[in-house]
């Protein structure tokens, strides 16, 4: 979809649609709303009066011009009450919105859309947020049905009006940044919403392979050979049971080469099939459970935009990616497991195994030198009891690292919430066999799950983000459409930027 900025009267562009914004029980229309609002003869003043816009948050009002003005129609986007405004919003009305001019079959619109005009955000943060809305709210995962959506369906062109030329390249700014994020995040619900005989281990490392050569990254791909070389059994205990081949991806991107300490390491859980391993999941919903690689599709999908942006900072992405399924050869209930470092894992439930893959990644990303660590898995399914698909949960061993992240969620409206890391917990983990046993039993499963992890990062500050609630929706909302979310991709490009920005 072309994106354009002019600058210009809103009166006079020649477009199917212009949307605007109205906040919640406004007394005054300002900017945009205002000129259109006198050019149409109080038309929206008089609906506002009547009722019929209230300006409540995601309200669409359609108003025909009926040729007093050059736009065919104006789109009046309730932004709810001016107090409890944030960029979010922006986003949640342009997904709103697009899919509102989608269904009427809207070919060209611009946006006047605008926040408070008192200074908190930025032309550059609203037209980045609207994007991001737009180009998330209209995607759609098309690939395996036969009958693609018509052209005529689609918006062919949208852009931002500003009557003040000064701010063009700071809105065209915005716009390119909102491309690249929601870019970055489609492609992460491209790789979630793919059957599992589609995306396998092999498949994301094409697929990391093509990001690498398109972006100038550095790729290393290891084998199952390499990752017994290095003793990786942690890893390749999950792996056994199938016939596909485990693939430990690295990515690495080099934005501060004379610093080399100067790094951050994300790592992202790679299951692309979960069947529970030989403690087998029930039939029922075990079709989601191609969805299990979401973490690390996020992960790979954020080094897109990390290349994209180019911040001032060494980021490394790691993925260890394989399937969970029972055979023959499959790790049992009850099997020790020997991680990188030597220390022992007792396997006590096969469908645990995200976190057992996830031990030889810490590992080897400590082993590499990598000074902070933040890892994303769809782990458990108690944090959807604890949290229901509002937030992420998030665990960490550092509480100022913890902030950091918790402030990127702020920024790009992808909601965490911290749980308590007691020590006291830890006992729940406890093997009369080996040094650790990789389920806690029924009692705080997010949190024993990431303890367990925590064993593995040791004194090195780590964040965890425990997905399982939010990586897939089952309706439209805002920004999110039925399927995958692409949760946290924003989060942890937002992070790498503000943390390159802060230096």
């Amino acid at each position: 979809m072309e994106i354009q900025v002019i600058a210009g009267d809103v009166t006079s562009q020649t477009v199917d649609a212009v949307l605007v914004s109205v906040f919640e029980s406004a007394v005054n229309l300002e900017g945009p709303t205002e000129v259109l609002d006198r050019a149409l003869d109080g038309a929206i003043s008089d609906l506002m009066r009547d009722g019929e816009i209230k300006g409540a948050r995601g309200e669409i009002s359609l108003i025909h011009t009926l040729g007093k003005i050059a736009p065919k129609r104006v789109i009046v986007v309730g932004l709810g009450s001016q107090q409890t405004f944030n960029i979010d919003t922006l986003r949640y009305v342009g997904g709103e919105s697009a899919r509102f001019l989608k269904k009427l079959r809207v070919g060209e619109c611009l946006s006047a859309i605008q926040g408070p005009l008192d200074g908190r955000f930025t032309v550059g943060q609203e037209s980045q947020a609207v994007v991001e809305g737009v180009l998330l709210g209209l995607y759609k995962f098309t690939e395996h049905k036969s009958d693609k959506p018509s052209e005529d369906a689609k918006i062919r062109g949208f852009g931002f009006i500003h009557p003040d030329q000064s701010k063009v390249a700071e809105i065209e700014h915005g716009v390119s940044t909102g491309r690249v994020m929601a870019g970055a995040a489609r492609m992460a619900r491209d790789m979630v919403n793919q059957p599992a005989n589609w995306m396998t281990p092999t498949k994301m490392a094409e697929i990391s392979d093509q990001l690498a050569r398109d972006h100038g990254v550095d790729l290393t791909i290891f084998d199952k050979q390499e990752c017994e070389e290095m003793g990786m059994g942690a890893y390749l205990g999950v792996a056994k049971g199938s016939e596909e081949e485990p693939k430990f991806i690295v990515l690495s991107y080099k934005g501060d080469p004379g610093n080399p300490a100067n790094n951050v390491g994300i790592i992202g859980k790679g299951i692309t099939f979960d069947s529970g391993g030989i403690s087998l999941k029930p039939a029922p919903g075990m079709a989601a459970m191609k969805g299990d690689m979401a973490g690390g599709a996020a992960a790979i999908a954020s080094m897109k935009a990390i290349a994209q942006l180019k911040p001032a900072i060494n980021v490394t992405v790691i993925v260890a990616a394989t399937e969970n399924l029972p055979s023959g050869t499959a790790t049992k209930p009850g099997d020790v497991l020997y991680a990188m470092n030597g220390k022992t894992i007792e396997v006590d439930n096969t469908d645990a195994e995200g976190r057992v893959t996830l031990a030889d990644a810490v590992l080897y990303a400590k082993n590499i030198g990598l000074q902070r660590l933040v890892d994303i898995a769809t782990l458990t399914g108690a944090i959807r009891t604890s949290l229901g698909n509002v937030r992420m949960g998030l665990f960490a061993n550092n509480q100022s690292w913890a902030d950091e992240v918790l402030r990127a969620g702020d920024d790009t409206g992808e909601r965490m919430w911290q749980l308590p890391m007691d020590d006291d917990y830890k006992e729940l983990n406890r093997s009369n066999v080996a040094d650790i046993k990789n389920t806690g039993g029924p009692s705080a499963g997010s949190i024993t799950a990431a303890h367990f992890i925590g064993e593995f990062a040791e004194s090195t500050p780590w964040v965890h983000l425990d997905i399982a609630a939010v990586s897939m929706f089952d309706k439209e909302k805002g920004i999110y459409v039925n399927g995958a979310t692409g949760i946290p991709v924003r989060s942890l490009v937002r992070l790498v930027m503000n943390l390159a920005n802060n230096q």
